[in-house]
């Protein structure tokens, strides 16, 4: 641990701050996990990207596929080639409450930042508020790192922004991943922006995001390693404009990738999110690799035309992986 559990809060309004990215977990043809290909990726994104941490371990890394020693060796090797350059915030979500203390102990001792815990998947519909504040406070007592809530619709609900701020009272509760529409994240940002880092995971909005509500965490997704590469990093240059203020640069900066979000957009197939987020990622030059049952690989002809539609989206790559 880097701060006591009655130094969280502030330890997140220091650190737990810029670009945040989720990654992807690289495979070999026979779906072990391609740890040097991992590594090599946290190296890119750190040292060549610069960014401000990095989300592991979670919905993206297609975590249910993954054994609990498998999510562990992840976490360990993310502390190991991100330290001193970069956070981290490892993913504890699982059904299991007993799994997630498992593994938020386990980021504990081995260093890491943060943790985040997605809300409970609920098998009822119609009021939620308790048992979500309840899961989160027997979180906070059993842990001493800084817990990230995280509320999506894949839970079968959103939890409230009024629930969340209640949970923002406690000590280790330090920040929350809300993708819920504007309204509910503007509102929350009212209640509890100054006990808890607010974010969501839309890259379309941070822009927004940073000069209205003056947020100055993106917490995450893949945006910040598939729209940038070491030799074009307007995400990134766009972000520091307008956290300077110079509004109408970093809007043309933002505008100026529009090709880029389309057309990672139009050329992603249903039901095929992580495998096309990893072909891309191998058209940068990044570690990729199939996806795991029961996932669903891209065909030849999808590869195809996501190859066709990065080569003209104006994106700039290396030379080494252009090549």
């Amino acid at each position: 641990m880097k701060y006591a559990k009655s130094e969280a809060k502030d330890y997140a309004r220091k650190h737990l701050t810029g670009i945040w990215a989720a990654a992807l977990t690289p495979f070999r043809d026979d779906l072990a996990i391609d740890e040097e290909g991992f590594r090599a990726n946290l190296r890119h994104w750190v040292d060549d990207l610069k960014l401000g941490g990095l989300f592991i371990s979670g919905k993206q890394a297609e975590y249910t596929a993954l054994s609990l020693d498998e999510r562990k060796r992840l976490m360990q090797i993310s502390v190991e080639e991100t330290a001193g350059k970069s956070g981290t915030i490892m993913s504890c979500s699982d059904q299991s409450f007993d799994t997630v203390v498992e593994l938020g102990r386990y980021a504990q001792d081995i260093g890491a930042d943060f943790i985040i815990v997605h809300a409970p998947v609920l098998f009822f519909t119609e009021k939620q508020d308790e048992t979500v504040y309840g899961y989160y406070k027997a979180l906070s007592e059993r842990l001493d790192i800084g817990i990230a809530m995280w509320s999506h619709p894949d839970s079968g609900y959103l939890v409230t922004p009024e629930t969340c701020a209640r949970i923002a009272d406690l000590p280790n509760i330090v920040g929350i991943k809300y993708s819920v529409p504007r309204p509910m994240y503007t509102e929350l940002t009212r209640l509890a922006g100054d006990r808890i880092q607010v974010s969501t995971a839309s890259e379309a909005e941070w822009l927004d995001n940073i000069l209205e509500l003056n947020w100055n965490l993106y917490l995450c997704s893949t945006p910040p390693y598939l729209l940038q590469s070491s030799v074009d990093q307007r995400m990134n240059e766009y972000t520091a404009l307008a956290m300077r203020g110079e509004v109408e640069r970093a809007r043309a900066v933002s505008a100026s990738l529009q090709p880029v979000r389309d057309a990672l957009k139009r050329t992603r197939p249903p039901e095929k999110p992580q495998a096309h987020q990893k072909y891309w990622q191998e058209l940068l030059g990044q570690a990729g690799g199939p996806v795991r049952f029961p996932q669903l690989q891209l065909t030849e002809a999808e590869k195809a035309a996501t190859r066709a539609a990065f080569e003209a989206c104006g994106l700039k790559v290396a030379a080494r992986a252009a090549a």
